[in-house]
């Protein structure tokens, strides 16, 4: 969002844009036109939306660096106003023709940034990354009926409570002090002999960490599982192989050997929410969404949308967006888009520099954000202080307009030095203060951010 909202060049463009459209519809009859009456009450109701919309994090700016909050590139924001005036509901050609054919081709550019391409696997969008990987593991429990689903204890809690949904057996996998999954455990797991699918997180979301893919598909190879992909939040950073460690980079050349793979759009995508996307590498799957709907599908004999998609009714709307989003930054490495991935991986490793160079903070003991998360503790005499110093350090900063996030953590992550183990917090979880730094402005703001960090903790810690 510009500084001056008049300034702003996507309202004349959208509606420029969107008298071509009204032309290619011009053939019709007149439709009643809004009255100037009602004109006025729509612009009163919009002037106290704008207020009411007031009270909010400025998720925009690059002074917001605290959840996984992205804004939409200005093109999304156009193309998804432009495709509401017509509402288009992708569960059908019926109901969304251009904008099915838009998924289609948005789905497949995805794909190939995995390295699968059409017709080789089976995908479409979602309304978010939660019923992605709803569609992933109910999937899995048709394909491996009765057996159970492994993830991390770092994967996203949904994995647990979909497994519920699903009626599937779920088991969480201890994580190393990097946050991947332990793979002496996840080993132990598998000589049970009744694990059908191991949930594979690339890109936690508590700190980036990014599960050792290589090695848990060689165990596949052992022991005869579904491997699922969780890249809701790392996906895109298959497209800057160079600018990760090697581990990192090992597990994201390995994606395209894995049976399901989830990404957000509307996170690194630059993608309104909600825009999630699950994709299969083996089409058959497609067998299992088979059912017959005589009142919908009419109009072609085409793959409907709808035909290989839990949910029903989805907004077109937000195909086009990602489809117009991925024509001006293509998903390609080396691009404009991957450039941007690249600045906000670099931003994090100069943010985690910094706090490692600073007395006040600690981050991770095992070393650098392996994405753009970046993580730290206050160092303190007691876990508890530490925690109450981080809410004090978090507060001073949104006073200041910085925002960032807290996050709990076991303490073994951390050098304990001679802070003793605290068996009365809770599983040894201390608070800390995380960062994403997933805006390309992140890297030029980065000083400022500083800046202001360090006055904001100068106010706490210097007392």
């Amino acid at each position: 969002m510009p500084q001056d909202p008049a300034k702003d060049p996507v309202p004349g463009l959208l509606a420029a844009a969107a008298a071509r459209l009204a032309n290619q519809f011009s053939d019709l009859p007149a439709t009643p036109e809004i009255t100037p009456a009602e004109a006025g009450s729509i612009a009163a109701v919009l002037e106290e939306t704008a207020v009411r919309l007031g009270d909010n994090y400025p998720y925009f700016h690059p002074f917001y660096a605290g959840q996984m909050l992205k804004p939409p590139h200005p093109v999304a924001r156009a193309a998804y106003a432009l495709a509401m005036v017509i509402n288009p509901n992708n569960h059908a050609r019926d109901g969304g023709r251009a904008s099915s054919e838009m998924e289609i081709e948005a789905v497949a550019h995805i794909a190939r940034m995995f390295g699968w391409e059409a017709p080789d696997f089976l995908g479409h969008l979602t309304s978010s990354g939660t019923i992605a990987n709803l569609e992933a593991l109910w999937v899995a429990g048709q394909a491996n009926p009765g057996r159970r689903i492994l993830a991390s204890e770092q994967a996203h809690y949904t994995h647990s409570r979909i497994s519920a949904v699903l009626k599937l057996d779920f088991g969480a996998v201890p994580a190393d002090n990097r946050g991947r999954m332990d793979l002496d455990a996840l080993e132990s797991e598998l000589k049970k002999g009744d694990v059908g699918t191991v949930v594979a997180t690339l890109g936690t979301t508590a700190i980036g960490a990014v599960d050792p893919l290589p090695e848990i598909l060689a165990l596949r190879d052992r022991y005869g599982f579904r491997v699922h992909v969780d890249a809701a939040y790392g996906g895109y950073f298959r497209l800057i192989p160079d600018s990760l460690d090697e581990p990192a980079r090992r597990a994201f050349a390995a994606i395209d050997q894995v049976d399901s793979i989830v990404v957000d759009p509307h996170k690194h995508g630059l993608q309104p929410y909600g825009c999630g996307c699950v994709l299969f590498r083996d089409p058959g799957v497609g067998r299992f969404y088979k059912h017959d709907s005589p009142y919908t599908y009419f109009t072609s004999k085409d793959l409907h949308l709808g035909e290989i998609s839990l949910e029903c009714s989805r907004a077109g709307a937000a195909a086009v967006a990602l489809w117009a989003t991925q024509r001006l930054l293509p998903n390609v490495a080396g691009g404009e888009f991957a450039q941007g991935l690249a600045a906000g991986r670099r931003a994090a490793l100069e943010l985690d520099s910094r706090l490692r160079a600073d007395p006040w903070f600690q981050p991770l003991a095992a070393g650098s954000p392996e994405l753009d998360i970046v993580v730290w503790k206050v160092q303190a005499d007691t876990l508890q202080q530490s925690s109450d110093l981080a809410q004090r350090v978090f507060d001073e900063c949104a006073r200041r307009n910085l925002h960032l996030a807290l996050v709990q953590l076991p303490q073994q992550w951390f050098r304990t030095g001679d802070v003793p183990f605290d068996s009365n917090s809770g599983k040894n979880l201390i608070t800390c203060l995380r960062s994403v730094l997933m805006k390309p402005a992140h890297e030029s703001w980065l000083d400022l951010i500083w800046q202001e960090f360090k006055a904001a903790s100068q106010q706490i810690l210097g007392e």
